[in-house]
């Protein structure tokens, strides 16, 4: 039988877990054979056998049935009423049973899993001390033994267990050494696999790149060639089908070097222009081809050489805007250029792809980078691919130490982030791509025509005749109306009397230069053109310059001299559209690269955005740039946007006559158009929310992030100005650049510094709003209890009760708050109110004046959907505690909105 079970046991073709089973369960087989004949009875023999014969049975039927949870809990239940009957039976405590119990413990923590293990090993618990328990008080119900005969049984018994305990061990060892040696071969068998496959690959790959190579450049050929219109839509069909067959066989050859580990990163040193402008001469004509918009906005402070792998940050992202182009039907597609300067030497790239097509489901996003993965396939299977692309461009961005995240709203579309860290090599700014597209013209290209506009009318602005006539003359194919202006002030005579689609303004000019004669323009009074885009037309060339062209507020800018494509491409991209028609002709790719030129903006790093119940005032929002996504009102009329459709006041006085009111946190779906929107002009997003127990407005805000990677929601554990806190903290430091993970950490940590107590003055609104009972709020207006409303663990409860006046109890509740002094941060003070009167403000400033006063005091109107809640005569004194886990407020308190009309100095 023995031999037998070892042959089991060293058989591989069972798995690990019944092999332990066996034998653990033979070790227990043989402690049962031990430790029921020591109670000397025929009882005991008959039980033994019986036991065994059912033990072999199970273990049988166990591994048979592939069950062995069940086998092993059979088995534990029949260890579990053996072992108190051999303990009562061989003589209790005195006898050698109590060290054979620690065998149960151990089979039960091998054999058996989860919520069953745990419950055995308690019940195992509790028989072990309810025989120590029975054999202490109830001894007559333990077998006598002598002394001698108990020290002989202990000290076999110890000496047993002991021996069993290293064999069990020594098997188990022996078992999971056999798995290790086993997993290690087949991790060999299966590098050889990857090994082998790799080279197939490759070697499969040219075999099929030589010919398909061949048909693509004999089809060449025969377009060319003056064909009929059927044969030459067969031979552009070819051409495109073989085209995708070489891009599936690339990414193929690509996936297998990246799994092989061939693939290298070579990092050289490159032209940015040159980069961007291969990228938009490929992808533009694809993007036209669908009617779908494509746009470039590139960042003019990118350097013009950087080090880094060219071939392969072309290759992502070429790859990420064939994605987007191939599941975009209608829309745009945009590639965005940011560039932050890290060190010295060395700058962080972020290069963003945009589109508005189907996007990706929230529980499709994690596995989007998966190779031969296509999410949503039924609505994706006309699309072409294999679903390696997003696979290679992760891990080719992950070789050159870099990230990529992906931000989807589903049906709206979605934005790709990759972000490069790569050394400077020239520290010259890239501008614009005008120059470097002049000077890759080809010589000897005809011009052709690249738009009609007869309708559309433009000024040109230089002091010297001969230029004007040289714009007159490069755009009188196009039929545009020109006008032009010798001077600054025949400039603003003409646009007094005449709106133009467009103009071109020299800079340097007598008098008054084109700087001047713009900011003129823009503010001219009664002028019709004071919108119009206006492009810099001068021979101030050099990125400096250009640089003072934005900011001064050109639409763009041209160095002279200029060729007539070049001007074509600059007018038609600020002339509007419906007054412009395409040439058939032109060279589209000319058209798009140089259109997309002008089409430059810069997106923030971060963006710190809350929600309406924050309570800040206006002007620190708009210094700190602080986004609000905004709260519901809810009364009988319909449900409105809190603060933009109705404010507090509005909503006091509704419900002062019987009327009901309550606010709603915005839906998820709000809080998706609302990050959506916001990162557009950011490239992170901290959202800080109200306490999650306070409101639903953090559960929806988290659930709507799932869809952004870039996107982190913040629980401020507060609500109202006290919230406001925290977000200014968060966005002063976004405005200094401070890390995201820092400001991520301070957020939490001031959670515990930030004094958040509110006395609220009528208990009607709270109890319409579902926040006490009816029994609660008649209690209160009888005794004149007014309940001061404390966040605890981001929960409302009452911390509090005061009893009497308004006066009285607003004194008590201010002196109670800044009875410890030695606590407060006295630099700023929200006193946040719901409709109060000036008297009552003024009485409540004069308290915390004689308390404890504030370097600066804001008095801040509750949001509507705050007042709802709280009810008239209600306020808290919201303010910060010393601390020295949050950055100084000092210097944001210096800035210009803190020294606003919102502020009361005490």
């Amino acid at each position: 039988m023995l031999k037998k079970w070892f042959e089991i046991i060293s058989d591989h073709k069972i798995s690990l877990r019944e092999r332990m089973f066996l034998v653990v369960t033979g070790v227990c087989m043989v402690a049962l054979m031990i430790i029921l004949p020591m109670g000397r009875s025929l009882v005991n023999f008959l039980i033994l056998g019986a036991s065994l014969i059912c033990t072999v049975v199970v273990v049988k039927v166990s591994v048979q049935k592939k069950c062995i949870h069940g086998g092993a809990t059979i088995i534990s239940i029949l260890l579990l009423l053996l072992f108190p009957l051999s303990f009562f039976t061989a003589g209790g405590f005195y006898s050698g049973m109590p060290e054979w119990f620690v065998l149960c413990f151990i089979y039960i923590s091998i054999t058996l899993e989860g919520r069953r293990k745990a419950t055995f090993f308690f019940l195992c618990t509790v028989e072990t001390l309810l025989c120590y328990y029975i054999a202490f008080y109830f001894p007559k119900f333990v077998a006598q033994n002598t002394q001698r005969h108990s020290f002989f049984d202990s000290a076999t018994s110890v000496i047993l267990v002991g021996v069993l305990t290293s064999v069990l061990l020594l098997f188990l060892k022996r078992l999971y050494e056999e798995e290790n040696e086993l997993s290690r071969q087949q991790k060999k068998e299966i590098e050889e696999l990857n090994k082998a496959e790799n080279h197939f690959f490759s070697s499969m790959s040219h075999e099929i790149r030589t010919p398909i190579n061949t048909i693509i450049g004999l089809n060449e050929i025969i377009l060319r060639g003056d064909i009929p219109e059927d044969v030459a839509e067969n031979a552009r069909n070819i051409q495109g089908a073989s085209k995708m067959l070489l891009t599936l066989i690339n990414d193929i050859l690509d996936l297998s070097k990246i799994k092989s580990g061939k693939m290298e990163i070579v990092n050289v040193s490159y032209e940015t222009g040159a980069l961007f402008s291969e990228i938009v001469n490929m992808i533009w004509i694809k993007a036209k081809e669908k009617g779908l918009e494509f746009r470039l906005h590139v960042d003019s402070s990118i350097p013009s050489m950087l080090c880094g792998d060219e071939v392969r940050i072309k290759q992502v992202l070429i790859n990420l805007l064939n994605n987007a182009v191939k599941y975009t039907s209608e829309g745009s597609v945009t590639l965005s250029v940011r560039c932050e300067r890290l060190t010295l030497n060395r700058v962080r790239v972020w290069y963003s792809v945009e589109d508005t097509g189907l996007g990706v489901k929230k529980e499709n996003i994690p596995y989007i980078f998966n190779a031969f993965k296509r999410v949503d396939e039924e609505k994706n299977r006309h699309i072409e691919g294999t679903g390696l692309g997003l696979s290679i461009v992760h891990q080719l961005v992950e070789l050159m130490g870099g990230e990529i995240s992906v931000n989807s709203v589903y049906t709206k579309g979605s934005t790709f982030i990759v972000v490069l860290e790569q050394d400077i090599v020239d520290e010259k700014e890239l501008g614009t791509f005008t120059l470097a597209s002049r000077a890759r013209t080809r010589d000897g290209e005809q011009y052709r025509q690249s738009f009609e506009a007869p309708k559309a009318h433009i000024l040109v602005v230089d002091d010297n005749e001969m230029n004007l006539m040289v714009v007159k003359k490069l755009l009188s194919a196009t039929k545009i109306q020109l006008d032009v202006a010798l001077s600054g002030a025949e400039c603003l005579r003409l646009t007094q009397k005449q709106h133009y689609d467009a103009i071109l303004m020299d800079h340097l000019m007598p008098e008054m230069d084109g700087i001047q004669c713009l900011h003129a323009l823009r503010m001219q009074p009664g002028g019709l053109c004071q919108d119009v885009p206006v492009i810099a037309l001068t021979a101030n060339a050099g990125s400096d310059n250009q640089l003072l062209y934005r900011k001064e507020g050109f639409s763009g800018y041209l160095a002279k001299p200029v060729s007539g494509a070049l001007l074509e491409a600059a007018v038609l991209s600020i002339l509007p559209k419906e007054l412009v028609k395409l040439s058939e002709e032109a060279i589209q790719s000319e058209i798009g690269k140089d259109v997309l030129i002008f089409e430059q903006s810069k997106r923030r790093s971060l963006m710190v955005t809350t929600d309406s119940v924050c309570d800040l005032p206006e002007s620190l929002r708009k210094e700190f740039g602080i986004s609000i996504c905004p709260y519901y009102v809810c009364t009988e009329q319909g449900r409105f946007l809190d603060e933009i459709e109705i404010k507090a006041d509005e909503l006091l006085s509704h419900m002062a006559v019987g009327n009901h009111g309550f606010s709603q946190a915005p839906d998820v779906e709000d809080y998706e158009k609302f990050f959506a929107e916001k990162l557009t002009e950011a490239q992170n997003i901290i959202h800080i929310t109200m306490a999650k127990h306070a409101s639903q407005g953090y559960a929806n805000a988290l659930e709507a992030a799932k869809s952004f990677e870039n996107v982190t929601v913040l629980d401020s554990g507060h609500l109202s100005s006290s919230m406001g806190l925290s977000v200014l903290y968060a966005a002063y430091m976004a405005e200094h650049h401070v890390p995201k993970t820092e400001i991520v950490k301070t957020v939490k940590k001031l959670r515990r510094y930030i004094s958040s107590a509110f006395i609220i003055d009528s208990t009607h609104m709270m109890c319409q709003a579902g926040q006490i009972s009816k029994r609660v709020q008649i209690l209160c207006d009888a005794l004149l209890l007014h309940p001061v409303i404390v966040l605890r663990k981001s929960k409302m409860v009452v911390g509090s009760m005061e009893m009497g006046s308004f006066a009285h109890v607003a004194k008590r509740y201010i002196r109670k708050l800044l009875m410890n002094t030695g606590n407060i941060d006295r630099r700023i003070l929200f006193i946040t109110y719901a409709g109060m009167d000036a008297k009552s403000l003024q009485y409540i400033q004069n308290l915390v004046k004689q308390y404890c006063p504030f370097e600066r005091v804001y008095l801040q109107k509750a949001s509507s959907a705050i007042a709802s809640n709280c009810g008239p005569g209600s306020f808290g004194l919201l303010f910060m505690k010393k601390n020295e886990a949050v950055i100084s407020f000092s210097e944001a308190s210096k800035s210009n909105a803190m020294n606003g009309a919102s502020q009361e100095p005490l």
